[in-house]
């Protein structure tokens, strides 16, 4: 699997599992974002599944969508609502990416009618030469800190030249030090908004 962890006989199922084992029970999310009001179908057995989990919320709510045409990366994007709110242009190109298949099928159903176009993949299906000018994730922090390193090496590396990736990260969970690997990395990192318990990051390549 390219990219994103689909955990471990030592850990427990999680959203991150390829096939979740548990049973398949579909229920409405419905939030709204800048006077348009989306109903997504989630269900158990992906991120947050029962609700507009609170970070994706601060991100949407916080980083000002795409104002141009362009290809972006919904990485990790559970049942959809980052790419629903991504493909409100009709210029838009979105790839959102997850190793959870239910996740990916309803993200699928959940974008069909948006007016941008939306690629729905797991991490190996998408072409390597697939470039992107803006990542957008609520990246899965609890695969735990090498996997989630292994992420974000393979996908921050597929920004355009000038392109700009947004994650939202809880603090207690460990938002600062991320920044600060990151940073280490060779990344420029701005810790862009906080709220609720939340901090946006808008990571760039630094500057020659």
């Amino acid at each position: 699997m390219v990219g994103m962890s689909k955990g471990s006989a030592d850990q427990p199922e999680h959203y991150f599992s390829e096939q979740p084992a548990v049973d398949d029970r579909e229920r409405t999310v419905e939030f709204t974002l800048d006077g348009v009001a989306y109903e997504l179908t989630s269900s158990t057995g992906v991120f947050s599944g029962y609700r507009l989990d609170p970070g994706t919320s601060v991100l949407l709510n916080k980083v000002v969508p795409p104002e141009a045409a362009g290809t972006f990366l919904d990485l990790g994007c559970g049942y959809g609502p980052i790419s629903a709110v991504l493909a409100q242009r009709d210029d838009a190109e979105i790839w959102a990416v997850d190793v959870n298949r239910r996740a990916l099928d309803l993200t699928r159903r959940n974008t069909e009618k948006a007016p941008g176009t939306v690629h729905v993949a797991a991490p190996e299906d998408v072409p390597a030469d697939v470039r992107f000018d803006e990542i957008w994730s609520n990246p899965p922090i609890k695969v735990g800190k090498e996997a989630l390193h292994e992420l974000l090496e393979t996908w921050l590396p597929r920004l355009k030249d000038g392109g700009v990736a947004w994650l939202v990260v809880s603090k207690h969970l460990g938002a600062d030090s991320l920044a600060r690997w990151l940073t280490d990395q060779g990344w420029e990192v701005d810790k862009h908004a906080s709220a609720n318990g939340y901090r946006v990051l808008k990571v760039e390549r630094a500057e020659a």
